[in-house]
């Protein structure tokens, strides 16, 4: 119980170490010993600008990575914060899981305050970016999904080394991020049970509609409530907000 299996500490390894760039070498050693294995209790997060297709149509390339740049640079960072580990950026999609490499109790817990304080942080930075970016980049913000369950985890092996998620686990929280709606975070019901034994059933709001699933058909959602202001700026741009 106390010893990491083999496979997860070469996977700990890659994401803790910068990969080597001999790839004929990595790729001999990776055929007889992969670097993947099963993480059974993880929250898996997409995030994605809602109105980005749009907005981006109208700007500059140094625009558009202006913007990606200085958000997911702020994601980085809180996830850093809670513990988060970022799988990878997909245009304007944000990826990111907990529990693993090492496992957290509070998988779920982390990944939600995680989502709560990105939204947060994009009202903030897309009102500030405003003056370089025009007017309308402040009415730009994101849709969250998240879903908890099994992961397997593994680096694909190519010219350049890939840390990849797979499984139903990610699949479901991709589509709670992309049934979601504009400023909003939806969570599956396997992640809103976590959060009731956390003590956050306060936090939750059942979605009125069903969302279907591939492989699960109609499934219950939950929205989850926002971080909250405090004294008398009630509004999210430049206020204080609790956990």
């Amino acid at each position: 119980k106390h010893t990491m299996q083999p496979a997860k500490m070469r996977l700990k390894s890659f994401i803790n170490e910068t990969p080597t760039t001999n790839n004929n070498a990595d790729i001999s050693v990776m055929q007889t010993k992969p670097i993947a294995d099963l993480f059974p209790h993880c929250t898996v997060l997409f995030a994605d600008i809602a109105g980005f297709t749009a907005w981006s149509s109208e700007r500059e390339s140094a625009q558009v990575f202006t913007l990606l740049h200085t958000i997911f640079h702020y994601f980085d960072n809180i996830a850093r914060k809670r513990a988060g580990f970022k799988v990878e950026t997909i245009g304007d999609c944000y990826v990111a899981v907990t529990g693993l490499p090492d496992p957290q109790e509070d998988h779920a817990l982390r990944m939600t305050k995680f989502a709560r304080e990105c939204l947060r942080t994009v009202s903030e930075l897309t009102h500030k970016l405003e003056t370089s970016l025009g007017p309308d980049t402040g009415d730009l913000t994101m849709r969250f999904g998240l879903h908890s369950g099994p992961v397997t985890a593994g680096v694909l092996r190519g010219e350049k080394s890939r840390f990849q998620l797979f499984g139903d686990t990610v699949g479901t929280a991709s589509r709670m991020e992309n049934t979601g709606k504009k400023d909003a975070i939806q969570i599956s019901q396997a992640t809103a049970d976590l959060l009731v034994e956390s003590g956050k059933v306060a936090w939750l709001t059942p979605r009125d509609d069903l969302v279907s699933a591939k492989g699960k058909g109609q499934i219950q959602t939950y929205w989850v409530a926002p971080q909250r202001s405090e004294g008398r700026n009630s509004t999210r741009r430049g206020s204080q907000y609790t956990e």
